[in-house]
């Protein structure tokens, strides 16, 4: 595929591309909308990292390429970024967060159901310590019936990774999520419509919190930390095949791929509405979910150390 990249924001575009280009494809341009960085930073980006073209409007990009990568931090700009993509029938990957608001991942499920290339989220779902358990036979592993992931950080953009590692495991049918409580860090418990259940340890705390899981079955226990070298390509490559039209089914079902974006929704408006159980066909479009322009700007003048770059 010819790639382009959108917003160049956080990390991920530099550590992404050799990955990219790793797996056979093609980086042609980018093009960013300055929520991070200053003016001038796209161009630098394409010097350094030899790509050839630096768009100047997104509308330029959409007929260059084949499918877009949508990098921005601000993922309340996501599903705006994407629609020319899709309108013209171009593939997209979402980084993580998909979106924060209901109404956004809603549009994207409806998206792929009507039969749109797009899938993303984030790399926990995918790493390589999870499908290397999945692998497993079912009768030597066993089913999982309870799960523990956490992360630090935040309790989103950064803990968004611990409900994508937890989906990952359990598979999907979320039904019900309900915050437990906050000391040190936020514990919330996932309920699957089946009677199957995580806990999610995230957000603020001092000192360094890795990925972490704990899976519970009737054949024993298993643990294991992410190793975080891996954990790109593990997307990229579930991904890629399938933006490409190398394979015809998507990584996720179009039910199933925003589920932790909506877990994550759902544990919002328990934690604000005195912990308690959301159902998740509960939320609703008039759901204001996460901010994402106060976290771009909050991560801009941490980056940059002011509010004007």
């Amino acid at each position: 595929m010819k790639l382009g990249m959108v917003d160049l924001d956080t990390s991920h575009p530099e550590n992404w591309i050799p990955i990219e280009r790793d797996l056979g494809h093609e980086v042609v341009g980018v093009w960013d909308g300055g929520s991070v960085h200053p003016h001038g930073y796209a161009e630098k980006f394409a010097v350094a990292h030899k790509i050839p073209k630096v768009f100047s409007t997104l509308e330029e990009m959409v007929p260059a390429v084949d499918g877009a990568i949508i990098h921005g931090c601000d993922w309340d700009t996501h599903v705006a970024k994407a629609r020319p993509f899709v309108a013209a029938g171009k593939a997209v990957l979402l980084d993580k967060p998909l979106a924060g608001k209901p109404r956004d991942l809603t549009e994207i499920r409806d998206w792929l159901l009507r039969g749109a290339r797009i899938t993303g989220g984030s790399s926990l779902r995918f790493c390589r310590e999870t499908r290397n358990w999945l692998a497993r036979p079912i009768a030597q592993r066993g089913m999982p019936h309870t799960v523990i992931c956490g992360c630090g950080v935040d309790d989103f953009n950064y803990g968004i990774h611990a409900y994508a590692m937890l989906s990952g495991i359990m598979g999907p049918g979320i039904a019900r999520v309900r915050h437990l409580g906050k000391n040190v860090q936020r514990r919330i418990e996932v309920q699957w419509a089946d009677g199957r259940c995580g806990l999610l340890i995230v957000g603020r705390q001092e000192g360094w919190t890795p990925f972490h899981a704990t899976i519970l079955t009737e054949k024993g226990v298993t643990q294991f930390q992410p190793d975080a070298q891996t954990l790109y390509r593990g997307l990229l490559e579930v991904a890629l095949p399938f933006l490409s039209g190398e394979t015809q089914a998507p990584p996720l079902a179009a039910a199933a791929l925003a589920e932790p974006e909506l877990a994550a929704l759902a544990a919002l408006k328990s934690w604000s509405e005195s912990d308690r159980t959301v159902a998740l066909s509960e939320l609703s479009p008039a759901d204001p979910g996460y901010d994402g322009a106060a976290f771009a700007a909050a991560y801009r003048r941490n980056k940059y150390h002011s509010g004007s770059g």
